[in-house]
């Protein structure tokens, strides 16, 4: 099993769609081989996932059960599950600098929009959350249809950052 650690900025938006969505779908896959978590860089005091995230994820039939926002730090520490593979979600999280991970995991990076920025009408974002949501589906089915070799660790990070240009 490889644990995958998505990062963004405030871990509410598309670090905590990525996380629910890789485990739903691993779910699904005959043979378990990823635990998703996520995590942000500088989350706000309070920080909660943003409700249309959590509202998207649940209508797409995907569990929201255990989603919290919380800091890269629960997972630089001792004891906190060893991370095989760290993607940055947004631009912010990547140029940042991280934390030492235990391991030296792989790392790449998945830009991607954020969905809750700006002023918008709710039903405006809410497409947004489902546009975000499709988009990291579509590298996260081609993360999962890797063959085992490719998830090899010395493989792993080419592997993750080739899938950036999809």
């Amino acid at each position: 099993m490889l644990n995958v650690l998505f990062l963004c900025t405030h871990n509410s938006a598309r670090s905590i769609l990525s996380e629910a969505l890789l485990n739903h779908l691993d779910r699904r896959s005959p043979a378990r081989r990823f635990q998703a978590w996520s995590a942000g860089s500088s989350p706000r005091p309070g920080q909660q996932p943003h409700p249309l995230a959590l509202e998207v994820l649940q209508s797409a039939g995907i569990s929201i059960e255990g989603l919290r926002s919380k800091s890269w730090d629960e997972f630089a520490t001792p004891g906190a599950p060893h991370m095989d593979l760290i993607i940055t979600v947004c631009d912010n999280a990547a140029g940042e600098v991280c934390p030492i991970w235990p391991g030296h995991p792989a790392t790449a990076h998945w830009g991607y929009a954020d969905p809750s920025a700006g002023d918008a009408p709710d039903d405006v974002k809410r497409q947004a959350f489902r546009h975000t949501l499709h988009e990291i589906g579509q590298r996260l089915e081609l993360l999962l249809s890797l063959p085992p070799e490719k998830l090899h660790k010395s493989l792993l990070q080419d592997a993750a950052r080739s899938l950036s240009s999809h």
